[in-house]
């Protein structure tokens, strides 16, 4: 379909309602999150589970035993789903479906556990309803609300004083996360999405009529309730081997409309309860200018590549059509990738193997940016705030003062944190690429050769090192070698920079607040949003910029 002002206009209209849906939560559901992570009492259920699992909620831990609770209960985690994947066969409701693989009940473990949602099966072919629901459903929940935590931990450092190193309690905030957040957000979202056309019920595969009259099986499930905490807690993934383009999980434009929402949801309110809780509401509006700045970039480039259509075929067909839903359209299907790869989301409604070259390259620079455009639950608010921590340590040595930041003097050790922290994700993205490109079993999963091959391996790594879990849509990756080292990837670029995040939050926590005086740095002024954009931009450009130009660039240009 050829582009027509109609087009255009409506790309911008469902852009506009998409921002007005957010900017009318982001007050409420700011405040709200900012009062869960500060109210002092726990609700009876709360108290119960707390007794059950042995755990003080009261108890303020030290950064290094919170990391210790995250890793042991992500450890658990990871154990559990292993367990129930090897022995799906012997579950009730599997559907007739065998366990899973080693390699491949290894990687969905990890997957899960870390908010990854990387699938090398198809969801239909392969997992059956118990598997669905007590493994990768709960995952979703307890994944998300790992992230929330950990950010959490980060604004207490920079809102507390003098505290020995102690950034509250992991299993408290664990547990409000999901019971007070994430649970009542998404069973209004599942009756929502129900409500909408999505399935949600315990069927096994249906027999049905075909209007040719062949015979084709359906395959019902509680596809509603997953499909609700996969958007919410941006952990992506899908039901259905065709996720978010499959009709029984998003059947229309306003469906996909109320995903996207839902996905920038939790991340665009996070910045409100920081500045709330760090006593300085326009330090939330600052780090969200920054994120929501990148964010319309990134769409308006998006939606530009593929209205545009530039290529021969998209050319010859009039439009940049192939791997998209006609029910969606050029442009929700350009928004839902710009939004999917500007979280930690991985969910899809159309290939992104068949984005246009520009295109493609925009969303894999998205997830290269290190997801923070506005990030995944949690992990795009302490990503941001990293990158503010580097933009105050640049500016203090521009004008030749200690760099301060929220009170918070930036010294040697906390720098070595931050930057420990930017390198982590490029070191495993690259060297997983390289490692792919170097060694037969990673080059026979590669679909083409050239600047596209390498796109696709280096999409795969980059999003199962940012912890997104898109794919490309066009690499072979359920293979043992693929399974195995993208597995690493995950728990590298997950819990490599969680541990670095809560010992800076420790750090300043420790540290008595300097009192503002005439030469600190304004940082929630537009000048400091600037910054912080163009720090994030220059980091990414300085470490991507070869690589992409092997890839997407090249293709572009050829």
């Amino acid at each position: 379909m050829p582009v027509t002002t109609t087009t255009v206009l409506a790309a911008v209209g469902q852009l506009l309602l998409l921002l007005a849906m957010l900017a009318a939560a982001h007050a409420p559901l700011g405040g709200y999150l900012a009062r869960v992570y500060s109210a002092p009492r726990h609700t009876r259920a709360e108290r119960a589970w707390y007794r059950a699992v042995r755990v003080d909620p009261d108890a303020q831990q030290h950064w290094r035993s919170y990391l210790l609770s995250v890793l042991g209960f992500s450890l658990a985690s990871v154990l559990l789903l292993y367990a129930l994947g090897r022995l799906q066969q012997h579950l009730p409701w599997n559907l007739g479906f065998t366990g899973l693989d080693p390699a491949g009940a290894w990687n969905t473990a990890v997957s899960f556990t870390t908010n990854t949602n990387w699938q090398w099966y198809s969801g239909e072919a392969a997992a059956g309803h118990l598997l669905q629901m007590a493994g990768l459903t709960v995952q979703n929940f307890v994944s998300a609300a790992v992230g929330m935590s950990v950010a959490i931990a980060l604004v207490r450092g920079f809102a507390r004083s003098g505290t020995d190193g102690r950034v509250g309690n992991f299993w408290s905030d664990l547990t409000r996360s999901v019971v007070r957040v994430l649970l009542p957000l998404s069973v209004v979202a599942a009756l929502v999405l129900v409500a909408g056309g999505v399935v949600q019920n315990l069927d096994p595969h249906t027999a049905v009529t075909t209007l040719d009259g062949g015979a084709q099986h359906l395959l019902g499930g509680p596809v509603a309730s997953q499909e609700a905490i996969k958007e919410l807690g941006t952990n992506g993934g899908g039901f259905f081997n065709a996720n978010s383009a499959h009709p029984l999980e998003n059947p229309s434009p306003w469906t996909n409309l109320l995903e996207i929402f839902l996905i920038l949801l939790v991340p665009t309110a996070l910045p409100r309860a920081f500045g709330i809780m760090v006593g300085d509401r326009r330090q939330g509006w600052a780090i969200l200018g920054a994120m929501a700045g990148l964010l319309l970039v990134a769409i308006a480039l998006t939606t530009w590549a593929e209205l545009a259509g530039p290529g021969t075929a998209p050319h010859l067909a009039g439009a940049a059509t192939e791997g998209k839903e006609t029910r969606f359209g050029l442009a929700g299907s350009a928004l839902f990738g710009a939004a999917t790869t500007g979280t930690s989301t991985g969910a899809v409604n159309a290939m992104h193997d068949s984005f246009t070259a520009p295109g493609g390259g925009v969303v894999l620079f998205a997830m290269l940016l290190g997801e923070i455009a506005p990030g995944g639950v949690g992990s795009g608010l302490y990503g941001m705030l990293v990158l503010a921590v580097v933009a105050v340590f640049v500016a203090g040595l521009m004008v030749g003062r200690t760099p301060e930041y929220l009170g918070k003097k930036i010294g040697r050790g906390e720098m070595t944190l931050v930057a420990l922290y930017v390198l982590t994700t490029p070191a495993v993205v690259l060297v997983g690429t390289a490692l792919s490109v170097s060694v037969q079993p990673g080059l026979a999963g590669i679909q083409e050769p050239g600047p596209h091959g390498l796109t696709e391996v280096l999409y795969a790594f980059a999003s199962a090192g940012n912890n997104n879990g898109s794919a490309f849509a066009g690499l072979t990756s359920g293979t043992p070698f693929y399974d195995t080292l993208l597995g690493l990837a995950m728990l590298a670029g997950r819990f490599v920079p969680i541990a670095l995040v809560l010992a800076l939050a420790g750090r300043l926590a420790s540290q008595r607040t300097v009192p503002a005086s005439a030469g600190t740095l304004p940082t929630h002024q537009p000048l400091f949003v600037g910054l912080v954009a163009t720090v994030a931009l220059v980091v990414v450009g300085l470490t991507f910029v070869p690589v992409l130009s092997l890839g997407p660039v090249a293709e572009s240009l050829s």
